[in-house]
């Protein structure tokens, strides 16, 4: 399977890169000093010429300038879009039949069939996945496969799991959705509840008609429910204003309060917290707490309590009595915000991954029932070992969240998110910001481990800021709240993603850990040499988290699982980006907007897999993570195009697996890291 690398005598593929014969080119080792890819000198180029263009040219080339766009202008084209032929009524696209609508002529879109056929883009190459999975098609009509669909009528199975029942949904626009055991958790605990409520009644009823496929703004199967459509209207609780509106309606506001407890004194001694909780403890009464008696006695605190940095407080099932997931030697694909969608996991598990984890949800967002953050929970039913990862900032928003999902969906283990840098989640207080607050990381663990009996896992940063390393005063005492397992990025929330992990660090931190506690490495992980070197060198470390070199080459777990460094051809390549698109049309849908949706996503995951340089191109193997690779060129056409930084070569690789952009498509990366000024134009 892997290619055999060229011989040193091999032609010149590219001679426009003849070296200067004055100057002495440097040698592999001073290239790998200054991370730099070290490429072959037969394969190297000139880097191309990429002026910025005009204004005049710009407009000659059809390039469309960015505009900022009014809340009037986006209302505007929404109209006009749900007016156009091309907004096809779904339950006519099923059928074909334009009866087959039950609203009739009040339906908000089309009903013309032939005017619909008439606009529709041509069918594109290959077969409609569905078909060959021999089922029925969904998208019937709008399907951009329709030609090849088949008289089916069998029962379409999906094998996706984690959907969002329009019950539940409901139940959290209203916030009548109950949460005992949270509730009584946070309770036990003395922490203050901050509960969101509705301002608003009416919007209840709005969102209530909201729940009509045909009339709502679901996407291809995702159930993505634009946030813009009803907007939920919050206030902050307040226990005076919800006693007295008790005495006013003689029942409380949401099904699932509870009274809030008086907020504690900001500062108190260790000593005095301990008995607060004690006398807490001690007048406890199941009359409170009737939807489950048993609740209470499972809440009994120890009359012998000596350590107020101890979970005894916490009457959470013991990790021992807890469901176990060995994480030792097995390959973890790292939660991946855009890149790590539900398909992409699937190609993962395809190539040799262990475990795998989705997308952060925010907790707030899974709160207020968002269908497009429900949609970051979906499972496919090959990822065996799965984890749900969720990201909040106060411990009852997130006891709640996890009650809600450990109640709703299925999943091995549920990872909380204190280490994510991104600037709108730190503002916040979630994220890496929490590592500045340890008592409010072990108020959310005790209370979040409390609510389950599936493990719970912590991912965070080394530190805040650079230099004020915090990790490893968590790993002594974070078992003892309630995680069964703690992911340690090697970087501070400062550093980003620049310079390399500090795997020193790592290796210090896990031999502070219980033997108990499952400590994960994750930084920088790009070869089977880095993931042998790291697990085998500290007896200490479980297994690590492969993120961004999953994202460069996926084929990375195939490679540790052979321990070898796979000269993977340009072919094998385009084989894993076919596969790739296949996942995304059963998930996202093969009509119009699913093509378009599995284009984008593919695009984002072009623009880390370009930085894969093959193995048969490098005098120095295997490739590091910090290396920049210089212009080079590949051994066929199609690897050069692989190697493209462009994002107008993206989009030519884009149409020879989905036909071609849609007059004045533009893409730029989500993170822009590797996109020349105005790329997306061409």
């Amino acid at each position: 399977m892997a290619a055999t690398a060229p011989a040193d005598d091999r032609p010149d593929p590219c001679p426009a890169a003849a070296a200067d014969s004055s100057q002495t080119p440097p040698t592999p080792d001073e290239l790998v000093a200054r991370a730099v890819a070290p490429v072959k000198a037969a394969f190297l180029r000139p880097p191309p010429v990429r002026d910025t263009p005009t204004n005049e040219e710009s407009r000659a080339s059809g390039a469309v300038p960015l505009e900022k766009k009014s809340k009037r202008q986006f209302r505007r084209e929404r109209k006009q879009e749900q007016e156009s032929v091309s907004r096809l009524c779904v339950a006519v696209g099923k059928t074909g039949n334009a009866d087959a609508c039950k609203y009739g002529a009040s339906c908000r879109f089309s009903h013309d069939v032939d005017a619909y056929l008439a606009q529709k883009p041509a069918d594109l190459e290959g077969m409609c996945p569905f078909t060959v999975l021999e089922q029925p098609c969904q998208y019937g009509l709008t399907c951009r496969f329709f030609g090849t669909h088949k008289d089916n009528h069998a029962p379409s199975e999906s094998h996706e799991i984690n959907p969002l029942s329009k019950d539940i949904q409901k139940l959290l626009w209203k916030t009548k959705y109950k949460f005992p055991r949270a509730s009584a958790q946070i309770k036990l605990l003395g922490l203050k509840e901050v509960i969101k409520i509705k301002a608003n009644a009416a919007a209840d009823d709005q969102r209530a008609e909201h729940d009509n496929p045909d009339v709502s703004c679901e996407m291809n199967g995702d159930d993505k429910t634009e946030s813009l459509c009803c907007p939920p209207m919050t206030v902050e609780h307040d226990s005076s204003l919800c006693e007295e509106m008790d005495k006013l309606a003689g029942e409380p506001l949401v099904d699932n309060s509870v009274p809030c407890p008086e907020p504690r004194a900001s500062k108190k001694s260790k000593v005095e917290g301990d008995e607060i909780h004690k006398n807490e403890a001690d007048t406890h009464d199941t009359k409170a707490y009737p939807e489950d008696s048993n609740l209470v006695n499972r809440l009994e605190v120890p009359s012998n309590s000596t350590s107020s940095c101890r979970v005894d407080l916490v009457a959470t099932p013991h990790l021992r009595e807890k469901k176990i997931i060995d994480f030792r030697e097995k390959l973890y694909l790292a939660p991946l915000t855009t890149v790590g969608n539900l398909p992409f996991r699937r190609l993962c598990k395809t190539l040799g991954a262990d475990i795998t984890c989705g997308e952060m949800a925010m907790c707030t967002n899974l709160m207020q029932g968002q269908a497009s953050e429900w949609a970051l929970l979906r499972r496919h039913s090959s990822e065996d070992i799965f984890g749900v990862q969720i990201c909040g900032a106060f411990p009852d928003t997130v006891a709640r969240t996890v009650e809600l999902v450990d109640n709703e969906c299925s999943f091995d283990f549920i990872d909380i998110n204190m280490g994510c840098p991104i600037d709108v989640v730190v503002n916040k207080g979630a994220g890496s910001s929490l590592l500045n607050k340890p008592m409010r990381i072990k108020s959310i663990v005790q209370a979040s481990s409390a609510v389950t009996e599936r493990p719970l896992t912590v991912k965070v940063r080394t530190a805040f800021f650079e230099g004020r390393n915090r990790a490893d005063s968590l790993v002594s005492d974070i078992y003892d709240w309630g995680a069964s397992a703690i992911t340690i990025h090697g970087r501070s929330r400062q550093q980003r993603y620049s310079k390399l992990a500090d795997w020193d660090y790592i290796n210090q931190c896990a031999q502070k850990a219980p033997d108990d506690l499952h400590v994960i490495g994750n930084g920088d992980i790009f070869s089977f040499t880095d993931w042998k070197r790291h697990v085998s060198g500290s007896s200490k470390i479980s297994t690590c988290m492969i993120a961004r070199g999953a994202l460069i080459k996926p084929w990375i777990f195939t490679e540790i699982k052979e321990e070898k460094d796979w000269d993977i051809t340009s072919g094998e390549r385009f084989n894993i980006l076919k596969d790739y698109v296949r996942f995304g049309l059963e998930h996202w849908g093969s009509d119009t907007k699913g093509v378009e949706t599995t284009r984008h996503f593919l695009l984002e995951w072009l623009s880390y897999m370009c930085r894969y340089i093959p193995v048969g191109l490098l005098d120095v193997v295997p490739q590091r993570l910090n290396w920049r690779p210089p212009s080079y060129c590949g051994r066929d056409d199609l690897e050069t195009l692989m190697a493209s930084e462009s994002a107008a070569d993206w989009v030519r690789i884009s149409e020879m697996l989905l036909g071609k952009v849609p007059e004045g498509f533009t893409f730029a990366p989500k993170h822009k890291s590797n996109a020349y000024d105005r790329a997306e134009n061409g």
